[in-house]
């Protein structure tokens, strides 16, 4: 079996990160970048930009100095699990409160993993319900319901 000497997926998507990269910095040239304490509105844009050339260029040159080593096939159950967690969230939020909400999308996260276990992922989703309910109602003072009344 041969191996190919260039890493294509790597090389190909650090080329395009750094098309991407380039394609910001050409639409927000004539953008004011202003300086960290008065960012003008291409601050954010280029600074994200050059955030993504070294992830380009990373890439891009590990793409070319090491040979493929191949891809897993998908897993289906952790793209399925998070995914339907995220939309849960989302949909629960506003009807039945952040605590519920938060909760809902540990406990179905969880199916994500063969190695949950019961017992720990209701202790993980009570202290994260927890630390979200502190953080963005308390702390935060974000107009969210705690509770569905």
């Amino acid at each position: 079996m041969t191996q190919r000497r260039i890493d294509w997926p790597d090389l190909l998507f650090g080329l395009f990160l750094t098309t991407v990269a380039a394609g910001t910095f050409a639409a927000t040239w004539k953008l004011a970048g202003g300086t960290a304490a008065n960012m003008g509105p291409g601050y954010m844009p280029r600074a994200i930009a050059l955030a993504l050339l070294g992830f380009g260029l990373f890439f891009t040159v590990r793409g070319l100095r090491r040979p493929f080593a191949g891809i897993e096939p998908a897993q289906w159950r952790p793209i399925l699990g998070v995914g339907v967690a995220v939309g849960m969230f989302a949909l629960l939020i506003e009807t039945s409160g952040l605590a519920a909400a938060s909760l809902a999308a540990v406990l179905v996260a969880a199916i994500a993993s063969r190695e949950s276990r019961f017992f720990e992922v209701i202790l993980f989703g009570l202290c994260i319900t927890a630390g979200a309910v502190l953080l963005f109602v308390k702390a935060l003072a974000l107009p969210v319901a705690i509770w569905p009344w």
